[in-house]
């Protein structure tokens, strides 16, 4: 029988104290909703009392199946548990659980808090036997435990034996400063559990300062211990916790973790993860790390004709799992090393099938080529290449014209006598026999100026006829700009990320002396993409027969 392997989701708390980061109270709870369909068992929403955002979450807290948890500190020496107003404030948060961090390093007691030895002991003490007395499950993150058990063994199991002692559900292994190695982690849990604690009873929480987060928490299960605390996309302090949306399909997936061990996660939530790591880095407005294990939009990706020749004959010749078992998908690239293995497997991706030796593919080969001597890059602009495809095989569809567009950019004093920019855009189009003109400002519901491509995006999706209303869920996410030549004839590369409404992400590239003619042409493709792909493509072929 599988042993039972427990999640502890600490990215509203933990993940929290990411540099730039900052939840609002509607936010966390949106994460909470998505951690607790995902599957994981303990979802940790804040420390109570430590800012009002985090009280206020666990008023506005949804009934979660994970168990709901609150995160503070043992009590402070010299006042008993039930008169210490900061473990007050943690118990009145009302959760199922309640999660305390506290001292295992003598160092740190001695010199940190400087209290005696036998006092931390008695906080610990004191603090668990109190949230378990009012019936709540009790937690105790064992802060700084690997230095702690490194320097003085005794003492660190010492101070988890006293919270399991008080009753504590799970004593939590903390590796705080990020700096201890898999190896090590491993040697030291098992002595931890030779020692007398249960493994049933350990977590892990580690750091990624040494880039080994998610191994060290690995082998501290390998070694026994049986909860896992960690963030999504690995958010967290300095270099982050343990990156969940690495952990959860490894444990799921990998032998001997799939066999061995199991979760509250199924696999049916776990083809949502990709979507789930995305959902965060939209609310905290970040581009997804393209090359992130399992969700990244590259973990996928196959540019060497050679990989992509087998990737086409049996998948697993360059992939360790099937993409969709974690909502992810393949992706062939194209760039001016591309073979013809590649680029079939690309357009059959699009929707166009092209047989072997049909000599489009040739054309399209070269196209790419000239067009990346250029400057273009579609390497990673894939929505770019499928619309160059359909050009060169003449399917694609002519939505509207775009006849003229202008771009001003004026600087002047506000009422506050600061000098402040305002970007206006005019574009003229024809669609369907009927030319509009579009007038944008860059100004956002603050007030503030978004640039002069902002203006831009606004005035060209204003009043495309019958398709605006096709593209009122689109947005842009990112816009990256290089400069690929230098000097006087200098050439402007713009790769634009868009997403639409359902999570679906594309990028699109243009290349200008230009950027404003460099960003429009990407904006241009980005819409058309967006267009055909939610079949405004064959609506028009039907319109015309």
């Amino acid at each position: 029988m599988a042993d039972r392997l427990y999640l502890y989701d600490t990215t509203l708390r933990d993940g929290q104290q990411t540099q730039g980061v900052q939840f609002s109270t509607a936010e966390k709870v949106e994460i909470a909703r998505a951690l607790d369909e995902l599957g994981v068992d303990y979802i940790e929403g804040g420390w109570p009392g430590a800012n009002p955002t985090d009280s206020a979450f666990f008023d506005a807290a949804p009934a979660t199946r994970a168990v709901m948890t609150a995160f503070g500190m043992t009590k402070r020496a010299g006042r008993s548990a039930e008169n210490d107003d900061v473990l007050a404030a943690v118990m009145n948060a009302g959760t199922r659980a309640v999660c305390l961090v506290g001292k295992s390093h003598d160092y740190h007691v001695t010199h940190a808090l400087g209290i005696t030895l036998e006092e931390n002991l008695e906080n610990i003490r004191a603090s668990v036997a109190h949230i378990v007395a009012q019936g709540r499950e009790a937690l105790f993150d064992a802060e700084h435990f690997f230095d702690g058990y490194r320097d003085n063994p005794e003492y660190a199991l010492a101070a988890c034996r006293t919270a399991l002692d008080a009753g504590a559900r799970w004593v939590v292994l903390c590796d705080t400063n990020g700096g201890v190695l898999p190896s090590a982690v491993k040697e030291i849990v098992t002595q931890v559990i030779a020692a007398g604690i249960p493994g049933e009873r350990l977590g892990i929480h580690t750091h990624n300062d040494t880039e080994n987060a998610v191994a060290c928490s690995l082998a501290a299960v390998e070694a026994g211990a049986r909860q896992i605390q960690g963030t999504l996309n690995g958010l967290g302090e300095r270099c982050g916790n343990a990156n969940l949306t690495a952990l959860i399909p490894t444990l799921l997936l990998k032998e001997p973790y799939a066999s061995q061990f199991e979760t509250g996660v199924s696999h049916a939530a776990l083809a949502r993860l990709t979507q789930i790591s995305r959902m965060l880095d939209d609310i905290l407005n970040r581009v997804p790390v393209r090359q992130a294990a399992y969700v990244g939009a590259s973990a996928f990706a196959h540019k060497a004709g050679l990989h992509a020749s087998a990737i086409l004959k049996d998948p697993t010749t360059y992939e360790h799992i099937e993409p969709g078992l974690v909502g992810n998908a393949r992706i062939i690239p194209m760039s001016n090393q591309a073979g013809q293995s590649n680029l079939r497997k690309r357009l059959s991706d699009a929707g166009l099938d092209v047989a072997k030796g049909d000599p489009a593919l040739g054309e399209i080969l070269e196209r790419i080529k000239r067009r990346e001597a250029e400057g273009y890059s579609y390497d990673t602009a894939q929505a770019s290449f499928e619309l160059l495809a359909r050009a060169e095989l003449g399917q694609l569809p002519e939505f509207f014209e775009v006849k003229r567009y202008k771009v001003t950019v004026e600087r002047r004093k506000n009422k506050y006598d600061r000098m402040v920019s305002l970007s206006e855009a005019v574009v003229v189009v024809k669609v369907d026999g009927e030319k509009k003109l579009s007038v944008s400002e860059s100004l956002d519901e603050t007030g503030s100026d978004r640039g002069p491509v902002n203006a831009l995006a606004k005035a060209l999706r204003k009043d495309l006829g019958r398709y605006s209303e096709k593209l009122d869920d689109m947005k842009l996410v990112d816009f990256k700009v290089r400069i690929t030549q230098g000097g006087t004839e200098a050439v402007t590369r713009v790769i634009i990320d868009s997403e639409d409404s359902s999570g679906r992400r594309w990028s699109t590239v243009g290349v200008s002396p230009n950027i404003i003619d460099a960003s429009f042409e990407a904006l241009l493709d980005a819409i058309k993409w967006k267009l055909i792909r939610d079949g405004e493509a064959r609506s028009d072929v039907a319109d015309a027969v």
